[in-house]
């Protein structure tokens, strides 16, 4: 019985967490794609074209296009490889097999063979292949022609509507997911040393066997969220005001390089937020800029080389960086007062992330700054706090 009615919630469809300012834009972006398709489509063929401006499986393509943008399946590739491919296998088809019905299956199986191929599976393209065999008499008269105009012409235009429309509403599309930065070693990246990483989720997606609408590298993005939200549960709501320090040393965009090496040298700090006159940051340096930019990739003359960098040059002209703004790494990335300590970590396992995060309020001003050596303690005393309530620590 209990495996009747899970059976049975099969049927049930499961609730949608997109929110409706999300469902609206969907729906104008997908009525303005097939408006534009039409239109163009009708300037380009003419009025007294027999073939049809719009064929049926765009609207499927447009719940793709606007809906989901970061499915797979709404990909560049997957619209344009997966409708003309369709359409040349049902054209074919209908040529070959004289039973409308037998040619419909063959046309939509094969078509599902070739895109899984191709790497272009567009479930809109199964339409476009029923379509092909029987769309009638207009259709079948323009033979291979049909694959042209309207099936490539109507992608094409759907397409380039779906990608200024999805960029201008802050959907980045094509999708791709941001990846870490390479650190050069064969090393794994930090952040997936203790949690799952790459290998595993590839194993898991083989046993599984079954096409997900939803990307690897997004499924991977999800599920390290998901871990990050475990942790933050975890460890309590600790935030980087409860863990910075408010009383920072920082410098401004025109602050003489040797006036930041002093300050960094006697407060024997090794980074510093570059600030406005707003206070907002607007970069930072560390001695790792003053590394790169003395040019001191070897030892020989180390200590030479910087004092000649840092040292002001009192000529009207200078054939080298003088100030702050010239060496800062800008923009600095930075962290909010109220943000988990937990969401710090990924950003400090980053190779090109230095371990000193400006903190900053809702108006990019300067209130503090967390180390990675503050990062460290706190979650050492969250974890010894937590296993104390679980009665593991004395």
């Amino acid at each position: 019985m209990d495996k009747l009615k899970q059976w049975l919630r099969g049927f049930v469809p499961e609730r949608i967490a997109v929110n409706h300012q999300e469902r609206l834009r969907a729906g104008i972006g997908a009525c303005i794609g097939i408006l534009c398709t039409g239109l163009i489509t009708i300037l380009i063929e003419g009025d007294a074209s027999t073939l049809p401006y719009l064929i049926a499986p765009m609207g499927a393509s447009a719940v793709l296009l606007f809906a989901v943008p970061s499915s797979p399946l709404a990909q560049p590739w997957s619209i344009i490889g997966g409708n003309t491919t369709a359409a040349l296998i049902g054209v074919t088809c209908a040529m070959w097999i004289a039973h409308p019905a037998t040619a419909a299956a063959v046309a939509v199986s094969l078509s599902i063979v070739a895109m899984f191929s191709l790497r272009c599976i567009h479930p809109p393209s199964g339409a476009v292949a029923l379509t092909a065999v029987l769309g009638g008499a207009s259709i079948h008269a323009q033979g291979y022609w049909f694959v042209l105009t309207p099936v490539a012409l109507n992608s094409f235009i759907l397409l380039l509507v779906a990608i200024l429309y999805n960029n201008a509403t802050r959907r980045p599309y094509p999708h791709l997911v941001a990846k870490p930065a390479q650190q050069l070693t064969k090393d794994i990246p930090a952040e997936m040393r203790f949690g799952f990483n790459t290998e595993d989720l590839n194993a898991v997606l083989k046993e599984y066997n079954q096409v997900l609408d939803v990307s690897r590298d997004d499924l991977q993005s999800l599920l390290q969220q998901t871990e990050m939200h475990a942790y933050r549960r975890r460890f309590g709501e600790i935030i980087c005001a409860d863990i910075m320090s408010k009383d920072v040393v920082s410098v401004v965009f025109g602050t003489l390089l040797e006036d930041a090496w002093l300050l960094m040298r006697q407060h024997q700090i090794k980074a510093l937020p570059v600030i406005d006159r707003a206070r907002r940051v607007v970069g930072i340096i560390t001695q790792a800029n003053f590394m790169q930019h003395a040019n001191l990739e070897v030892y020989e003359g180390f200590e030479t080389k910087l004092k000649s960098f840092i040292r002001r040059t009192h000529t009207l002209s200078s054939h080298k960086p003088e100030v702050v703004g010239q060496i800062m790494t800008s923009p600095a990335v930075t962290a909010t007062a109220n943000m988990h300590i937990i969401e710090l970590i990924p950003l400090m396992s980053q190779t090109k992330v230095h371990h000193h995060i400006p903190v900053v309020d809702d108006e990019r001003r300067l209130v503090g700054m967390v180390t990675q050596s503050d990062l460290v303690s706190a979650l050492y005393h969250g974890r010894v706090a937590n296993l104390r309530t679980l009665g593991l620590s004395s």
